[in-house]
């Protein structure tokens, strides 16, 4: 094991240590076999979609063996199976990669009988890449409304409640399509909540929202949607319900949550000599505005502290939004730490990161970003309070040689947020 460095010696190291550790928490191979029940008799068909789906089948294959199945993930995500297939399609914005995956997702569990089984392995980033438009809408029509959703700076739950009223997919429609088999849904969650309603919205979960909740996120975000949109919720198709008898055999797992990997990354950090300070592992908000909070939280902790102190280590989770306003390059957890870095303004006691655990970051290829007490010195206050302005965090710490780059984690447990604050002299 590598050694973690020490906090005050390197503080970014060890920040990045602490969000490795936080992803390897959550990684399917190591979580995954505990939730396993035995492999079942008779036909087993695995099905699934998110960032963390093909790990997941991979582990699963590990167990069971190989297995028939599909498993639809991002692009640069798949992993080497010996008989689940699997499929790369775009996410944050569905392609017509997805668009077919899904339609064979539904053609691999039509016609199962009742001693059949389904596993289905379930993970953010699901929800995107699970591409089935309601009648009267095309996969253009699907890609304006994602993107309207992105850029809205409404919460995730939002989106989701909207993703499901126009989908023949999400709200337990995937789910309800496998019966009469027997349905055992394993799931990662990315969400606040953990709720497996909202986890890829909820291909296998039945779901309470309507068409009319829809219609008024839509108006209180203000999100252009093409008409096509509005004449599908006016259609009043509802997902699936609970108490539908198409889901009387389906049961549902989460294998790993954004608060275990939390206390993962807090095990390390007090083994290191921090005294940690959990805010929540489901937060959500604006980044922008969740981080000048933060960082004036951290402020008030070092003025506090008695010289000779021991660190201390702010953690949360969640997810944080962007509303989108420029047209730079940066997500959620970049557009925080760039935040709390203008605020913290330099002070020499504050270091922060901020990543995704998936380890993209909006739609950049980078997990997220680090400042430390020279990050604006080096790039410029006046630049980074533009690249604020045009939301173009990622670009800052390119420039500023902050950008956490760890290629895909296969993983999704979200955002992962540190702020760790040494004692003065």
């Amino acid at each position: 094991m590598t050694p973690v460095p020490t906090p005050a010696a390197d503080p970014r190291g060890f920040l990045e240590a602490l969000f490795a550790a936080a992803v390897a928490r959550a990684d399917p191979m190591q979580v995954m076999a505990t939730h396993l029940p035995p492999r079942p008799d008779g036909r087993l068909v695995v099905i699934g979609a998110g960032k963390a789906s093909a790990r997941m089948a991979e582990a699963v294959e590990a167990v069971w063996g190989p297995c028939e199945g599909l498993v639809l993930t991002r692009y640069g995500y798949a992993r080497p199976c010996a008989g689940i297939e699997i499929v790369e399609a775009a996410h944050p914005v569905p392609d017509q990669a997805g668009l077919e995956a899904t339609a064979r997702l539904f053609d691999l569990v039509a016609g199962l009988g009742p001693d059949d089984h389904v596993l289905a392995l379930i993970s953010g980033g699901g929800s995107a890449l699970l591409c089935a438009p309601p009648e009267g809408m095309t996969l253009e029509d699907k890609q304006a409304v994602n993107r309207a959703l992105l850029a809205s700076g409404a919460p995730i739950s939002a989106m989701n409640v909207v993703r499901k009223q126009l989908s023949r997919v999400k709200g337990g429609r995937l789910g309800a399509a496998c019966a009469p088999a027997r349905l055992l849904t394993l799931v990662i969650s990315d969400v606040p909540g953990d709720d497996p309603a909202e986890i890829a919205s909820g291909p296998t979960v039945a779901d309470t929202s309507t068409p009319e909740q829809a219609r008024a996120i839509l108006d209180r975000w203000n999100i252009a949607v093409p008409a096509s949109a509005h004449a599908a919720l006016s259609a009043g198709v509802e997902p699936v319900r609970p108490g539908d008898p198409r889901l009387a055999r389906a049961e549902t797992r989460i294998v790993a949550a954004p608060s275990q990997s939390l206390e993962a990354a807090a095990e390390l950090a007090r083994q290191a000599g921090c005294e940690v300070r959990l805010l929540g592992d489901a937060i959500e908000g604006e980044a922008r505005d969740l981080a000048r909070a933060q960082a004036g939280q951290a402020r008030e902790i070092a003025e506090a502290m008695a010289p000779g102190a021991a660190p201390v280590l702010l953690l949360s989770g969640g997810e944080c939004t962007v509303t989108r306003r420029g047209n730079g390059s940066g997500g959620p957890n970049a557009e925080f730490a760039l935040a709390a870095a203008i605020e913290l303004d330099g002070d020499p006691r504050i270091y922060v990161l901020a990543c995704d655990t998936d380890g993209v970051d909006g739609a950049a290829e980078v997990a997220g970003g680090w400042a430390g007490p020279g990050t604006l010195d080096r790039a410029g206050r006046a630049a980074a309070r533009a690249a604020l302005d045009e939301n173009d965090a990622h670009g800052f710490f390119g420039r500023a040689g902050g950008q956490v780059v760890t290629g895909p984690t296969l993983t999704n447990v979200n955002d992962f947020r540190a702020l760790l604050i040494l004692p003065g002299a």
